[in-house]
């Protein structure tokens, strides 16, 4: 019944999810945030946010959610919760108590019976994000060890 291994374990070959592809970053119920929300990683949104969303990654707006922007810009978009603006993405879903007032942009696009979007809907082969991936930055001359003793 409890014996040690004789092989080892098999290991994965598939690798770890990249963290664009999980929840790094929650913004929690009650939480209300205005400005500008970019970079890498994941994202939960359960409270208010107004402003611009450009993320290189998954952006999740949960059942309590509530978003009001221009656009959204992000590889993957999972609503739950209420959009209010237009969405640009790889890939959308809108889940059944998800609600979308905006014109969407996507190469794959599912919903959920109960869903609800008011715009229109572009399904493209391929969608330009407009997000680069973050510049290396050159270090500077006193890092770099040429700067003036």
């Amino acid at each position: 019944m409890f014996r040690k291994r004789s092989s080892p374990a098999p290991t994965s070959t598939a690798a770890a999810p990249a963290a664009a592809d999980r929840i790094t970053s929650v913004l929690g119920p009650g939480i209300t945030w205005k400005g500008q929300l970019g970079g890498s990683g994941g994202v939960r949104i359960e409270g208010a946010f107004e402003g611009d969303i450009a993320l290189r990654g998954l952006l999740v707006v949960g059942e309590t959610g509530r978003v009001t922007c221009q656009t959204i810009k992000a590889h993957t978009v999972i609503i739950a919760g209420l959009v209010r603006g237009d969405i640009f993405a790889e890939k959308l879903e809108i889940r059944a108590t998800g609600r979308v007032w905006g014109n969407v942009v996507s190469v794959a696009f599912t919903t959920e019976e109960g869903a609800f979007l008011r715009g229109q809907i572009r399904m493209e082969e391929q969608v330009d994000l407009g997000l680069a991936a973050p510049a290396e930055s050159a270090p500077s001359p006193e890092e770099a060890g040429g700067g003036a003793p």
